[in-house]
């Protein structure tokens, strides 16, 4: 019977570290944005297809049919983790929603703004359609915003227990 006791024991899953949450959220995370965006490209919301993204580095036509989409929708979720790690470093403490967002629309702005000249597919900013902008900001913002209440959610879920477990202790 104590064997039995110590074999369910055994088996209980391990809760996941936050390290591996903070990376899998980014990687998610940008994979489902990063589809959306396509789907956006598709329906004409946005002028820009997720695969720009490979333009400056692979050569030949490929990049412009289905792998080169489905490589681009990966290589943003990997991408993606890098943000999700710079949320983590930079404001994990900050347990509201509007630290996301600000955190999306920085992110939109370093792209269209600060790396616009490495992406050939991507016209400058005062010549982009209205629809593309407005597209772009809203992708943007909901993955800051998906991004950055996951993570400070979870940090603020940890801090809790913690405290929890100090007062329960004294």
């Amino acid at each position: 019977m104590a064997d039995d006791k110590v074999s369910r024991e055994e088996m209980k899953e391990k809760p996941m570290s936050f390290m591996t949450l903070v990376v899998l959220t980014g990687l998610i995370g940008g994979i489902i944005f990063a589809c959306l965006a396509y789907l956006a490209y598709i329906f004409s919301f946005t002028e820009i297809p997720p695969r720009v993204i490979l333009e400056p580095w692979a050569l030949g036509d490929w990049k412009k049919g289905w792998l080169g989409t489905v490589i681009a929708i990966i290589l943003i979720g990997v991408i993606s983790i890098v943000a999700a790690l710079l949320y983590y470093v930079t404001l994990r403490r900050f347990n509201n929603i509007w630290a996301g967002i600000a955190y999306g629309i920085v992110l939109f702005l370093l792209v269209f703004f600060v790396l616009n000249p490495i992406f050939p597919g991507i016209r400058p900013f005062n010549k982009i359609d209205l629809n593309t902008i407005v597209t772009s900001i809203c992708l943007y913002v909901l993955f800051g915003l998906f991004v950055g209440y996951t993570i400070s959610y979870e940090e603020n879920e940890i801090n809790s227990s913690k405290k929890e477990k100090e007062v329960t202790s004294q």
